[in-house]
């Protein structure tokens, strides 16, 4: 054993100097976007709606965005999905599972050591050749080793497959960070959505009573012989009209209730948002835009589909170096003995150093194709890589023109609802006053609770489609680490 420490060095010694480089592509980042600016530029829309937002071209996107809609309710909600969200803890687990993965596989550019003890008791025939030095036929054995192997990385073959898994583990956070984001994001709409139906829902119960009292004003006048049955029939149909509108909207309700509760990670029958209202929440005034060259790089999408390009880059070096030879090193050192105390003296040693190479000759050209599926699958990571950041340029472009028109809408919604308020007032006055009847004032009541709900649909739109820009920006992840699903 006297010569094991040595053999052990010389072993490890080798791990140091290898090939310079390693076959296979070098992994460059694809450059960014050339152009500096979005389809939609909807700056003009945004200042003159009724609640102004302004763009501010290159600001970064902070990490909890969804604390610039100024709800206390709001924030617990997203914070109770982070903590809960079966799916972000999915993503999570699948993230450490990547990163032990890599770990493990970095684990092969070290030599292996192992070490072995075996202890017998054994008796042979007298007409065979004695195991032991001193001729017994009863002996007992000890023999204790170590075994150190190492492969010799000369073409890179093992530094490749790390490259591949670390680019695998990257991939992984990435899509953790994209789950991330759209979960916030699905919490924020989800939530605005409910509340908005709720108020809808309102809105359509007081069309619907303000349409039976008109009704049962027109039979009233009907006996007195100021209206006819064709005036009955239409106040029928309008009341008809504003029943029907109420089951779909109850259905919607129920639906974005279960929704937002499965996304809290809470059973579908759960009221998550009940108490949240859209005069609760505010409008981020300030939105952060990101250019182009920024957005590649700050959306997880664009940056998963990134890692993978990487490692099916790496992926190609790994095929090519399975073809060509393989060199190993291995040693053994240890000793033995038929007794314990004696297992490590002089001339009990013993140890054993070893090379070898191995080159594949003939495997039915399944190297050669391995190698050629890894190419095909580069390219493939390529094109797929080129769609996602288009997509993602898309994205943005549409959600920004989305927010110009949910500007406009919001302008003229408000416009209505006001004129609609102005025109009851104006009824409720000459009703007082006897100019007008009733039927007439309880039209304009009408109108004014269908302009109230369009106004509610038309908040919700721009409080979900400002949600949405944040998400297509990315969320703000940034480069920082991923947080364990559970934390904030």
């Amino acid at each position: 054993m006297t010569r094991s420490p040595l053999v052990l060095a010389l072993c490890a010694g080798l791990t140091g100097p290898l090939a310079a480089c390693a076959v296979g592509p070098d992994f460059h980042a694809p450059a960014p976007p050339a152009s500096a600016r979005y389809a939609a530029d909807p700056d003009a829309s945004l200042a003159a709606a009724a609640q102004p937002q302004t763009v501010h071209l290159g600001a970064d996107t902070p990490r909890d965005w969804w604390r610039a809609f100024g709800s206390a309710r709001i924030d617990a909600l997203v914070d109770e999905a982070l903590r809960a969200n079966p799916d972000l803890k999915s993503a999570d687990a699948a993230l450490r599972q990547a990163r032990e993965l890599f770990s493990a596989q970095r684990g092969a550019l070290l030599p292996s050591v192992d070490a072995a003890y075996q202890g017998q008791r054994a008796k042979t025939s007298a007409s065979l050749a004695p195991v032991l030095a001193d001729n017994s036929t009863l002996y007992s054995l000890h023999t204790a080793q170590v075994d150190v192997s190492y492969v010799l990385d000369v073409f890179g073959g093992v530094r490749r497959a790390t490259e591949a898994a670390k680019a695998q583990a990257e991939a992984q956070r990435f899509q953790y960070e994209a789950a991330r984001t759209s979960l916030i994001a699905n919490v924020v709409a989800a939530a605005v959505q409910e509340a908005a139906l709720r108020e809808q829902t309102q809105a359509a119960l007081d069309v619907a009573a303000s349409a039976r009292d008109v009704l049962a004003m027109t039979h009233r006048q009907a006996q007195l012989g100021a209206l006819g049955d064709g005036d009955i029939a239409a106040q029928e149909a309008t009341l008809a009209q504003a029943q029907q509108a109420l089951p779909p909207l109850q259905k919607a309700l129920a639906q974005q209730q279960s929704a937002l509760a499965v996304l809290l990670g809470r059973d579908p029958g759960a009221d998550a948002g009940a108490d949240l209202t859209l005069q609760t929440i505010t409008l981020p005034h300030d939105l952060p835009v990101a250019l182009p060259a920024q957005l590649v790089r700050q959306r997880p999408d664009v940056r998963a589909a990134e890692a993978n390009l990487h490692a099916a880059s790496a992926g190609v070096g790994v095929a090519i170096a399975a073809r060509l030879p393989n060199l190993t090193l291995s040693g053994t050192a240890g000793g033995a003995s038929p007794a314990l105390q004696s297992l490590f003296t002089q001339g009990n040693d013993f140890w054993v150093l070893s090379a070898g190479v191995a080159q594949p000759i003939f495997q039915g050209g399944a190297l050669l194709h391995r190698q050629k599926a890894a190419e095909a699958a580069l390219d493939q990571a390529k094109a797929q890589y080129r769609s996602t950041a288009l997509n993602a340029l898309k994205n943005l472009s549409d959600t920004l023109d989305a927010l110009g028109r949910d500007a406009d809408a919001l302008t003229a919604a408000t416009t209505a609802q006001t004129a609609a308020a102005r025109s009851l007032d104006f009824s409720r006055r000459q009703l007082t006053l006897g100019q007008i009847g009733a039927l007439t004032e309880r039209g304009a009541e009408q109108a004014a609770a269908q302009a109230r709900s369009a106004l509610v649909a038309a908040q919700a739109a721009r409080y979900a489609d400002t949600a949405a820009l944040f998400q297509a920006l990315g969320g703000g992840w940034g480069d920082t680490p991923a947080p364990k699903a559970g934390a904030s």
